[in-house]
């Protein structure tokens, strides 16, 4: 994008975030539900297709300039950014990087205006940070797909139009191939969506377990088309990849926030007669947030610009996911500790990111299957031994 334009669009999603969420926030948190002219506002800026390519009605930003747009995002209450992060991300990526041209044209246009809501199917009940263990299974019966297994923790599944389903279709294949993605529209019948899950924090972004009972679809659901089979776990890492850098980047904004939240508070309370920001053990806490803030920006933005040249798209994704969850966890912590009792009120924002924090330390794979990625490929062969 031209970079006038994409200052503006930075510049136009920053008045959004700031005049028009952070004001009900609490309204989101408390009633677990994004106001639908919030929704509708998202879509007239394009939120819902900023990662996907133009040709298909997307703004087709660069993984540098998506990173930028996600520290703004990152600033309110990650729901904002879930409402249309399926589609940008994991989702919409599938059929970026593993649909058919048919299958692009029919669906990423109506992704990317958000007339579609896509969500990714692909985490279970016994295989969520290695997916490759997945149970899900799919086969072929004449000239129909089916589908028969459950998922868990699917973002966006109660408000779903369209499901990206990672299935085995080779269960004699080793665990890593066999599996391929299916486009299932929440309507076909068999697939049930179980009343949404009840969740620490994240208000707002509904998740749900999604069921799948001989769901029939068409061979041309099969993502790839005839290339496509028992490719599915390539394209999910690959999508996983991308997401691992995009979800950094919100981590980020979200640790921008929690620091301003802090120096505001402590600027402004008293104890013993004197402003809190005056007692150093205070000024400490706030110095160590503001470093962790300043690194996870650079590690983000250092792991964006690798991504995009192609040259880390696995150990850089897993540095700056680990790195950007503990940080931001570190960051919310100590902006509690400065609030002091009111942080750990309900209804005042420190609170709220503090609860909302500690999942990114979960999802899109935990710190810990990012610190053995990252071992992995360093040592090569000697990880193995």
């Amino acid at each position: 994008m031209d970079a006038a334009d994409f200052s503006a669009v930075l510049s136009e999603v920053r008045r959004f975030v700031r005049e028009r969420v952070v004001p009900v926030e609490t309204e989101i948190d408390e009633k677990d539900e994004m106001p639908a002219d919030i929704r509708e506002a998202a879509k007239k800026m394009g939120l819902f297709g900023f990662a996907l390519p133009e040709e298909y009605g997307g703004l087709g930003l660069s993984m540098y300039e998506e990173a930028q747009l996600m520290f703004e995002l990152g600033y309110t209450t990650p729901s904002l950014r879930s409402m249309f992060g399926t589609n940008n991300g994991i989702a919409g990526h599938v059929l970026m990087v593993g649909g058919t041209e048919e299958q692009k044209a029919q669906w990423l246009p109506r992704i990317a205006s958000g007339d579609v809501l896509a969500s990714f199917a692909l985490t279970e009940p016994e295989a969520g940070s290695d997916p490759s263990t997945l149970t899900t299974r799919a086969h072929l019966d004449g000239d129909t797909w089916v589908i028969n297994g459950a998922k868990r923790y699917i973002t966006n599944a109660p408000l779903a139009d369209v499901f990206m389903v990672f299935a085995r279709t080779d269960p004699d294949a080793p665990r890593t191939r066999g599996i391929s993605t299916f486009l299932v529209p929440a309507d076909t019948p068999g697939l049930t969506v179980a009343p949404r899950d009840h969740k620490m924090g994240q208000f707002g972004a509904w998740t749900a377990d999604v069921y799948f009972d001989d769901v029939r679809v068409p061979a041309e659901a099969l993502v790839g088309g005839a290339d496509g089979l028992n490719r599915g776990f390539s394209t999910a890492m690959g999508c996983i990849a991308h997401g691992r850098v995009h979800i950094s980047a919100l981590m980020v904004g979200m640790a921008e926030r929690l620091v301003d939240e802090s120096v505001a508070y402590a600027s402004t309370r008293k104890q013993s007669g004197k402003l809190i920001g005056s007692f150093q053990l205070v000024q400490g806490l706030i110095a160590d947030s503001m470093t962790d803030y300043y690194a996870g920006r650079a590690t983000v933005l250092e792991a964006a610009r690798r991504f995009d040249s192609g040259e880390d798209t696995k150990i850089g994704p897993s540095c700056t996911k680990y790195f950007a969850s503990e940080m931001v966890w570190r960051v919310a912590d100590r902006a509690v500790q400065v609030h002091g009792g009111a942080g750990y009120m309900r209804g005042v924002a420190v609170e709220r990111f503090y609860r909302d924090a500690r999942l990114f330390r979960i999802y899109e794979g935990t710190s810990q299957v990012q610190q053995v990625i990252i071992a992995k490929a360093l040592l090569g062969d000697a990880a193995r031994a």
